[in-house]
């Protein structure tokens, strides 16, 4: 994945470069890069956008480090198997609940308690996640009641829900850049389900009290002036610190194997990169040019 911040994207002689405004290019692979992120201050041309699509690139665009997920383009790298593999496995019973209590293992640190229903675990999670906000609103000495929040009601939620919810949201715009670039489909969730970013939601959780929750509680603490952009600055900066947008994508793959079935592989008939990657002569524990 590649982040542009600041220059214009073109194509000049037919290749992906983007220009400064010094008037400095740089060159792009377009075909080997799974996702260009576009962050502000970024401008593309209508050449710049077909090319992407062509080669299969996906343009996505985000805050800065992602912290806001604004639009996307067509995710041309996507495959319809990766998305029927995720379809296979949130619609087989055993398979979901199989990708779930992973997801309680991956959260928790520990395994999910035996012959629980998805429903049940949806339930104990909750509780875990209750006790969680409680003792971390302890730590930082911020009253705290619930999460409870209305999105239409922005204004009428408490200081520390306001805080929660800017960070939340940060994450969830880095872990739907990852999963669309990964080529699944946000929408298809396994413990959240029925919304658009029910998978995203999914991932996100994973990672949300060892990141943003702690984060916004701590900046509660200091009852900051401008509380959302402070919180947004620091979800930038845990972002990049922690290189979090490249450990979202394994997780996920981690997380689907649980299921237990093949992964797919790709078609014969698949086109593949434009620009492949060149082929190495050292063994795996080696660089190659």
């Amino acid at each position: 994945m590649v982040f542009v911040q600041y220059g214009q994207i073109d194509v000049l002689d037919g290749a992906f470069v983007v220009i400064d405004k010094a008037g400095v290019r740089q060159h792009i692979p377009v075909g080997s890069v799974a996702c260009i992120m576009l962050e502000p201050g970024t401008r593309i041309s209508h050449a710049a956008v077909n090319l992407a699509a062509v080669v299969g690139t996906l343009l996505v665009w985000v805050g800065e480090s992602g912290v806001r997920l604004y639009s996307s383009g067509q995710p041309g790298g996507a495959r319809a198997d990766r998305l029927l593999y995720q379809a296979k496995l949130a619609l087989d019973d055993e398979l979901r609940l199989k990708v779930v209590r992973k997801m309680y293992e991956l959260r928790f640190g520990e395994p999910a308690p035996a012959r629980r229903s998805v429903e049940q675990l949806r339930g104990i999670e909750g509780a875990r996640v209750r006790a969680s906000y409680k003792l971390l609103a302890q730590q930082h000495r911020v009253n705290w009641q619930m999460r409870n929040y209305d999105r239409n009601q922005w204004d009428a939620a408490d200081v520390p829900n306001r805080y929660l919810s800017a960070a939340t949201a940060c994450l969830y715009g880095i872990t739907e850049a990852a999963v669309l670039a990964a080529g699944y489909a946000p929408a298809v969730g396994f413990i959240h389900t029925g919304k658009p970013l029910s998978f995203v939601y999914d991932i996100a959780d994973l990672y949300k009290f060892e990141t943003v929750v702690p984060l916004a509680f701590r900046i509660a603490s200091k009852s900051p002036a401008e509380p959302e952009r402070e919180v947004r600055l620091a979800c930038r900066d845990l972002f990049r610190s922690d290189r979090l947008l490249g450990r979202i994508i394994p997780l996920i793959e981690e997380v689907l194997a649980a299921g237990g079935i093949v992964p797919p592989e790709a078609p014969p008939e698949a086109v593949s990169p434009a620009i492949p990657n060149p082929v190495s002569h050292g063994d795996a524990g080696h660089r190659s040019r």
